[in-house]
């Protein structure tokens, strides 16, 4: 399993029940069982043929008595009766996933644990959880195979949790530690974000709204790698 599951698995507390949302060839939930970690898990996608690669590998590891396979789209796989607490999704656009979180809960259905991996659109996801009553209790970021990647692990609370805008754009455990990965991601950023203004102040047409949103991204990120 690589260093971008692995650290999925870690986030995963003992002896939950797990739905893996958008599985990759059930590759987490087939670990977890082996470990011990988990008893019970599902692996869901919403395309046929990868979950049917799946289902060869959960028979293959002989788990299809620990790990069931569902077809469908988001969370609509998912039922109260299944009692899932850890829902895992993960290498997907942020936007995409707060929908898929959205359906949910516009069902009035909520899930004690949500561990996050969202390929684009991290300060989104962070937006959702907070707006949602979920704290976010654990974060890493990793590089693997030319990729960055933010994992969230996030807990259901009674009450909001507020994030100041740094928090919701650099992550508020990412920026307790603050590792080397952490500095190659945004000194990377921030050469993009220098290219997207320079551009924006060439157009004939200046989105004002825009360019002041950027600019105020690009002092929040000086100010964290230049501390």
């Amino acid at each position: 399993m690589n260093l971008r599951l692995r650290t999925l698995a870690q986030m995963v507390d003992q002896g939950a029940r797990v739905a893996d949302i958008g599985t990759d060839h059930a590759y987490l939930p087939i670990q977890l069982v082996k470990d011990g970690k988990v008893d019970y898990a599902i692996a869901s996608d919403v395309a046929a043929g990868p979950l049917e690669n799946a289902e060869k590998d959960i028979i293959a590891a002989g788990l299809k008595n620990k790990i069931e396979t569902r077809l469908g789209s988001g969370l609509e796989t998912i039922s109260a009766k299944d009692r899932i607490d850890t829902v895992v999704i993960a290498g997907m656009g942020g936007k995409l996933m707060t929908n898929i979180l959205n359906e949910a809960w516009s069902r009035n259905f909520h899930f004690a644990t949500l561990i996050l991996e969202p390929n684009v659109g991290e300060p989104g996801v962070r937006e959702w959880l907070s707006a949602h009553k979920y704290q976010i209790i654990n974060e890493k970021i990793i590089t693997e195979a030319g990729h960055i990647y933010e994992l969230i692990k996030a807990q259901e609370l009674e009450n909001t949790i507020s994030l100041t805008d740094r928090q919701t754009f650099f992550g508020p455990e990412i920026l307790k530690e603050k590792n080397q990965v952490f500095y190659q991601k945004w000194r990377d950023q921030l050469a993009y974000h220098q290219r997207l203004l320079t551009n924006l102040n060439k157009a004939q047409e200046k989105d004002g709204a825009h360019i002041k949103q950027i600019e105020y991204e690009i002092k929040m990120i000086e100010e964290e790698i230049n501390d």
